[in-house]
């Protein structure tokens, strides 16, 4: 399966989203902070990034933004995590170069067809884990 940094600050909703990620049999990567995860995600390049968009310091929209930025991690596809689940956050995640929104709390079906449509659009046509723009 799909190797997956989770960056998320409330440690309730880190263990919940780890769970649901090994039962799908995903490898999980974790940062509590946009910090540290932009350091994991230009070090280890996952396939997939759930970034929480309110986190301490450096918001998630913020690391997405520089995470797009860098031509190391450009390609890796990033879902945004939130709470906030008005329309503004929505149209904002996608602004900052987000490839797919979920509301909090998480449902396990959601998140695992939103993961699959995700990874099965970056692993056709020429495998180099580029996406086509829809």
């Amino acid at each position: 399966m799909a190797k997956v940094l989770i960056v998320e600050d409330n440690p309730t909703n880190m263990k919940l989203t780890c769970l649901l990620l090994v039962t799908a049999q995903h490898t999980v990567l974790t940062a509590s902070d946009a910090e540290t995860g932009l350091t994991i995600a230009r070090t280890d390049l996952p396939d997939l990034i759930l970034m929480d968009i309110q986190l301490p310091g450096m918001n998630g929209l913020a690391a997405t933004v520089l995470l797009k930025q860098d031509p190391v991690t450009a390609a890796i596809p990033i879902i945004a995590l939130t709470a906030l689940a008005m329309k503004e956050d929505q149209e904002k995640s996608k602004a900052a170069g987000c490839d797919a929104y979920i509301s909090k709390p998480l449902r396990y079906q959601e998140l695992y067809s939103t993961i699959d449509a995700i990874l099965a659009k970056t692993t056709h046509g020429n495998g180099n884990n580029h996406s086509e723009a829809s």
